[in-house]
């Protein structure tokens, strides 16, 4: 497995926006976690920007409350929203050639009983609703609160895999995770390392590991 190269926040966020489609439990970690850092992006939900206004006056000037339409222009896309909705949530965008994070998992509350995509990984079914996107999955092994948390609270860096097939999606995606403070370890091609990173199943899925040294 490659490690991800290191970089500061401001070497990040001058070079690419950022857009967040979901604002529920995981997308609205990735928000605080930018907002943290002072990372600018817009993050969009189905019921529309106004009903994001506490969790952006919360969040700070650096996130803004956008349409879907508008979070999907982004040169980064992180999109987080429940399993059933996912289709819904992403019809009507053109995201093709923009790197997309897919931080989904096919399982929601409140059952949390794991979809059957008939022997597919999440990630697969991911990339067939963003046709011509360049997908990356990342920040869906973790829970939220690790997610949102400080990523050195234990004295080192929370790791974070990421697995893509385009190599320039990948380094980007490693870029920001850097820059959030976490240490990217690259687990291999979408479907290969989306396999490990997946949850429900997957080996590498909410373990708390962090780098030392």
């Amino acid at each position: 497995m490659n490690t991800a190269t290191s970089t500061s926040h401001s070497d990040h966020s001058g070079s690419r926006s950022i857009g967040i489609i979901g604002a529920g439990q995981i997308g609205s970690a990735f928000a605080r976690a930018l907002a943290r850092q002072g990372i600018p992006a817009v993050i969009a939900n189905s019921r529309g920007p106004a009903s994001l206004h506490a969790l952006t006056r919360e969040l700070g000037p650096s996130i803004r409350a956008v349409s879907r339409e508008e979070a999907a222009k982004a040169d980064i896309v992180l999109v987080a929203v429940n399993w059933s909705k996912l289709s819904d949530a992403l019809t009507g965008l053109d995201l093709r050639g923009r790197i997309v994070i897919d931080a989904n998992n096919p399982i929601e509350p409140p059952t949390f009983q794991a979809a059957d995509l008939k022997g597919r990984t999440s990630s697969e079914v991911f990339a067939d609703l963003v046709p011509g996107a360049r997908v990356v999955k990342a920040f869906n092994h973790l829970p939220a609160l690790w997610v949102s948390n400080d990523p050195h609270a234990e004295g080192g860096q929370r790791a974070l895999f990421f697995a893509g097939d385009d190599a320039q999606a990948k380094r980007e995606v490693a870029l920001l995770i850097e820059s959030l403070g976490f240490f990217g370890i690259d687990v291999g091609p979408l479907v290969a390392g989306g396999r490990l990173t997946e949850i429900p199943g997957g080996p590498l899925s909410i373990h708390n590991l962090v780098k030392f040294g």
